[in-house]
């Protein structure tokens, strides 16, 4: 993780420090005394895809460094239930305190790791790959997108910083695909710029203006039909990267992925999933 997405996490854990503990929580300080110490597993109800123990081992350290954890699943391993994902040792206090924030990172990203493991598993075989979008919960994409990748899938995009996606409402503002693609490729060697370029083609009448313009990277298919996608596909013959995007499901995506698409973007990766059931539980000494 470079440096900048460091600083973006160490603000996070900051702000949800803030927005669950407040001025203190009052029912761990008035109940348990400053000086128990006890631990803590983390038993898996679910099965699924771990993800969130790099996060939750982070939160546990800045709230509490004298915290300490042992880790017996890493990230990304299947789990199954009745598992124990790793124990936490130290203040009883710091561990109550820290207990929710930490169950809510990893159930989350353990939702978003075990669907892009449904996903990519559905591609076996296939050169296909599936990629996240910028679909994400605010405040938690990159840890989002992490957990995509440790569940097999691909990341596209971080933000709007890292490449050049343009799509339908950029090309009708600009006033067509080729001003468009001109315009973007001005800027980036004016900017002193290199940033791979994906152009949206929402029929095979785009696919052909893109080739012809050139200089793009990637042609993204949005809202292709099977049969679209194969004619496109065949068009393109490999002179860029193709994507298909818009509406795919789990039930249609190895139907496109059999068109011969290089890489198939789901939203639901990240928007759509169910948080894995896991729980915290006191280890009585």
């Amino acid at each position: 993780m470079n440096q900048y997405f460091e600083q973006l996490i160490n603000q996070s854990i900051d702000i949800w420090f803030s927005e669950d503990i407040g001025e203190g929580d009052h029912t761990t300080l008035s109940t348990i005394p400053e000086n128990i110490t006890g631990k803590a597993k983390l038993l898996v109800k679910d099965n699924g895809v771990i993800a969130g123990i790099d996060i939750a081992q982070k939160v546990m350290k800045i709230f509490d460094p004298s915290l300490s954890s042992k880790v017996f699943i890493p990230d990304g391993s299947t789990i199954k239930n009745g598992d124990i994902v790793f124990e936490i040792e130290g203040s009883a206090r710091s561990i109550l305190q820290t207990e929710r924030l930490i169950l809510n990172l990893l159930q989350r990203l353990s939702g978003v790791a075990t669907q892009t493991r449904i996903y990519a598993d559905a591609l076996s075989g296939l050169k296909t790959k599936v990629l996240d979008t910028r679909k994400t919960t605010p405040g938690l994409r990159i840890l989002e997108k992490e957990a995509v990748r440790l569940g097999g899938g691909i990341n596209h995009r971080v933000g709007l910083f890292d490449m050049i996606l343009i799509k339908d409402n950029h090309i009708d503002f600009a006033g067509g695909i080729e001003i468009a693609i001109r315009q973007c490729k001005s800027y980036l060697k004016e900017k002193n710029k290199d940033l791979k370029i994906e152009v949206e083609a929402r029929s095979i009448s785009d696919v052909d203006k893109i080739l012809l313009e050139g200089g793009v990277d990637r042609i993204l298919l949005d809202n292709f039909t099977i049969q679209q996608t194969r004619e496109a596909v065949k068009i393109i013959n490999g002179r860029t990267q193709t994507e298909s995007s818009g509406g795919i499901t789990l039930s249609t995506i190895r139907s496109y992925a059999e068109c011969g698409v290089d890489f198939i973007s789901v939203g639901a990766l990240t928007h759509q999933i169910k948080s894995l059931d896991l729980s915290l539980k006191a280890v009585l000494m």
